[in-house]
C-alpha cells in the first residue's frame, strides 16, 4: 500500500479554496441571519415605544381632602379632581390604585406602585381661598415617585400623574373663572387673580418611598440579577465542555494544543447527574464572589446580604441546572437553546427596565413565565423593599422551585430515555 511518503508531500487545505464552496458558507450563514434578526425584533420591539404600549400601569390616587364642600356643592374639589382623574385616562394605559395615606404608604414599600398623586387635607380651603382673591400661593398637589421600581418605570409614572395634575387644574380653573364676579363687580379679583385662576394648583415631585444612593438608580437590582443568570448559564456552559472535555466526549483545545482524552464509559443519565452536582458546588463559590465584588468592594446597598446571597444562589442554581437539562436533551445545539430560554427571550421580558406595563403583549405573556422576571422581581424586594414576600419576593421562590423541578425531571427524563433506547455517547477507542 503506497505511504505519504511514496507519494510525496501531503497537500494541506487552503482557506480561500474552501472558502469557494457554497455549502460551506450555506448553514452558517443562515442560523447568523435569523439570529440577528430575531434578536434585533425581540430587544428593539420592547423598548422602542413604551408610551404607546402601556397597559394598566399601577399608580396610587390618594384624596386626603378633609375639608367642607364649597358652596352650592356637595363634594370637596379633592373628589371632584380624583374623579376626573380616574375618568380622563385613555383607555386602559394606567390603572388608578385609589387607596387612603395608609393604603399609599403600603402599596409603595410593596412596590406596587409606580407613583402616586396626593390631593393634602386642606385642598378645598385652599382652593376657596383662591377664588375670594385672598391667597397667596395656589394649591398644591403631591407626586410622589417610586425609584425602587426602575428610574423609567418611576419617570412614566410621574409625568402621567403630573399631566394629570394639570389637566385637572385647567378643568377646575375654567369653573372658578366661570363662576367668578366680572372684575368691576368684585375689584379685589383682579387681572392678576383671574391669571392665576386660570391654573389654579402647583405641582410637586418627590420621592415618595427612597432607596439608598448606591442602588444604580434603581437599576442594581435588574443588573444583579443579570449577573446571577449570566454566571449561571456560561459557568453551566463551561461545566458541560469540560466534563465532556475530561471524559473523552469533547476534544480539548488550547491555543496550538489540541487533545482527545480516552473515553470513559459512562451513560447519559450519570454524566448528567454529575454535571447537575459540579454545577451545583461552583454556583456557591459564583454567587459568593458576586455578593463579594457588588456589596464588599463596590459597595452596592444590599440591606439583606444573607437572603440575597441565598436568594441569588437559588436562582443560579435552577438556571445552571436547566442549562444543563438543555444541554443534555439537544446536544449540540443545546447552548443555542438555552441562550433563548434564559436569555434572549427573558430580557425584554423581564420588566426590570422599561415596566412589563409598558411593552408589547408579547412580552407581558413572556414575563409569566421567564426567569429572568421572576428573579428581578425577588432580588428588587430584597434590596428595596425590606425583602416582603408580597413585594415580589414570594413569587421568585415559587418560580425558583417550579424552575428546579423542571429540570430536573426534563433533563433526567430525556436521559433515561436515550439510555433505555441505547442512544450512548461511547466511541470506539484504539486497540494498540
Amino acid at each position: 500500500m503506497a505511504t505519504a511518503d511514496s507519494q510525496g508531500p501531503v497537500r494541506q487545505a487552503r482557506a480561500f479554496q474552501l472558502a469557494r464552496r457554497p455549502k460551506l458558507w450555506l448553514f452558517p450563514s443562515i442560523l447568523c441571519g435569523l439570529l440577528a434578526v430575531v434578536l434585533s425584533l425581540l430587544y428593539m420591539g420592547g423598548i422602542v415605544n413604551p408610551a404607546g404600549h402601556l397597559h394598566r400601569l399601577p399608580i396610587a390616587l390618594v384624596n386626603e381632602d378633609q375639608g367642607p364642600p364649597p358652596p352650592g356643592r356637595a363634594e370637596t374639589v379633592g373628589t371632584l379632581l380624583t374623579r376626573a382623574v380616574v375618568a380622563g385616562s385613555p383607555g386602559e394605559s394606567v390603572d388608578w390604585k385609589q387607596v387612603d395615606g395608609a393604603g399609599l404608604d403600603e402599596q409603595l414599600a410593596s412596590g406596587k406602585v409606580y407613583g402616586a398623586l396626593l390631593v393634602p387635607k386642606d385642598f378645598t380651603a385652599a382652593v376657596a381661598a383662591l377664588a375670594t382673591g385672598r391667597a397667596t400661593d395656589r394649591p398644591a398637589l403631591t407626586v410622589l415617585t417610586n425609584p425602587g421600581l426602575g428610574s423609567l418605570g418611576s419617570s412614566i409614572a410621574a409625568q402621567i400623574a403630573q399631566n394629570a395634575a394639570h389637566q385637572a387644574s385647567l378643568a377646575t380653573g375654567k369653573e372658578l373663572l366661570a363662576v367668578l364676579p366680572p372684575a368691576t363687580a368684585a375689584p379685589d379679583t383682579g387681572a392678576t387673580a383671574r391669571l392665576l385662576l386660570a391654573d389654579p394648583f402647583a405641582v410637586t415631585t418627590r420621592i415618595g418611598h427612597p432607596i439608598g444612593s448606591h442602588s444604580g438608580l434603581g437599576l442594581s437590582a435588574f443588573y444583579y440579577t443579570l449577573l446571577a443568570v449570566l454566571t449561571a448559564f456560561i459557568g453551566g456552559n463551561i461545566i458541560h465542555s469540560g466534563v465532556d472535555g475530561a471524559l473523552g466526549y469533547a476534544d480539548s483545545e488550547i491555543g496550538p494544543w489540541h487533545t482527545r482524552r480516552p473515553t470513559v464509559p459512562i451513560s447519559r443519565t450519570q454524566t448528567l447527574l454529575l454535571k447537575m452536582v459540579m454545577t451545583a458546588g461552583i454556583m456557591l463559590l459564583t454567587t459568593t464572589l458576586v455578593l463579594l465584588c457588588t456589596a464588599g468592594v463596590l459597595g452596592m446597598d444590599a440591606p439583606h446580604p444573607a437572603m440575597l446571597w441565598l436568594f441569588a444562589y437559588c436562582a443560579s442554581l435552577a438556571v445552571g441546572l436547566g442549562v444543563q437539562a438543555i444541554n443534555a436533551a439537544f446536544g449540540g445545539i443545546g447552548q443555542l437553546v438555552s441562550m433563548f430560554v434564559f436569555i434572549a427571550l427573558a430580557l425584554p421580558s423581564s420588566g426590570a427596565t422599561v415596566p412589563l406595563q409598558a411593552v408589547p403583549g408579547f412580552y407581558r405573556f413572556l414575563g409569566t413565565f421567564e426567569p429572568m422576571r421572576q428573579l428581578s422581581d425577588g432580588i428588587r424586594a430584597i434590596l428595596f423593599f425590606d425583602a416582603r414576600g408580597d413585594a415580589g419576593l414570594l413569587r421568585g421562590w415559587i418560580m425558583i422551585a417550579v424552575g428546579l423541578v423542571l429540570a430536573l425531571a426534563f433533563g433526567f427524563a430525556m436521559t433515561r430515555y436515550y439510555d433505555r433506547k441505547g442512544l450512548h455517547r461511547w466511541t470506539p477507542q484504539p486497540t494498540d
